[in-house]
C-alpha cells in the first residue's frame, strides 16, 4: 500500500531503510531526544497489530528526531514487556540513542510492510507531537508505522514503531 496524496512527504513515508540513517545523512546536527519512557496502556489502534489486550501495560517510548534544535520526526514505540527479553532487554534503556540503529543492525530483525495514515488533531500521537512546538502545526500530520520482529530459535518478539513526520523535514 502506498500513501495517497502525501505530496512532498511521499518519499519520506515510503523509505524502506532506516529513517535514522537517512536523517543522519540529511541533517547537519542529527540527534535523538528522549521525551518519555513509561509504562502505559497501548492506544486503541495499537492493540490488534500486536495482539494486545486493552488493559495490558506496555513500555511506551517517545522521542524527537532533530536537526540541531529543529524537530523533524516524532517517534512513538510500543514495546510489550514480553518482548523486552534477551538482547532486546536493553531497549528500555536507550535514552537518547536511536532505536532504529539497534533494529537495523541485527540481521535477525525483520519488518512488516509500512502502513500510512494522516493523523488529525484529535489523535493521541498528534497531540503528543504538538506539545513540543511553539508554532502551530497543520491540521493533520503524515505518519507511518511498522512492526519489527526479532526471530530467535525459541521465540519471536515484536515491537511497533510509529513515526510522525513534522513540517520541518521538508526544508
Amino acid at each position: 500500500m502506498r500513501p495517497v496524496c502525501a505530496g512532498a512527504y511521499h518519499h519520506w513515508l515510503i523509505e524502506p531503510a532506516s529513517l535514522t540513517a537517512r536523517l543522519q545523512a540529511k541533517a547537519k546536527k542529527f540527534s535523538v531526544r528522549a521525551l518519555s519512557v513509561i509504562n502505559s496502556k497501548p492506544l486503541q489502534d495499537e492493540l490488534s497489530p500486536l495482539a494486545l489486550i486493552p488493559n495490558q501495560f506496555i513500555l511506551s517510548r517517545d522521542v524527537l528526531l532533530l536537526d540541531g534544535n529543529i524537530p523533524l520526526v516524532f517517534a512513538h514505540s510500543v514495546l510489550p514487556h514480553k518482548s523486552l527479553r534477551g538482547i532486546w532487554r536493553g531497549l528500555s534503556r536507550l535514552g537518547n540513542q536511536s532505536l532504529g540503529a539497534a533494529l537495523f543492525s541485527d540481521p535477525r530483525v525483520t519488518r512488516t510492510s509500512l502502513q500510512f495514515k494522516k493523523v488529525s488533531k484529535h489523535h493521541p500521537l498528534y497531540e503528543k507531537a504538538s506539545q513540543h512546538f511553539s508554532s502551530s502545526l497543520p491540521t493533520a500530520l503524515w505518519a507511518r508505522r511498522s512492526i519489527f520482529y526479532l526471530n530467535t530459535a525459541s521465540r519471536r518478539y515484536a515491537i511497533m514503531v510509529t513515526e510522525v513526520f513534522l513540517p520541518k523535514i521538508l526544508d
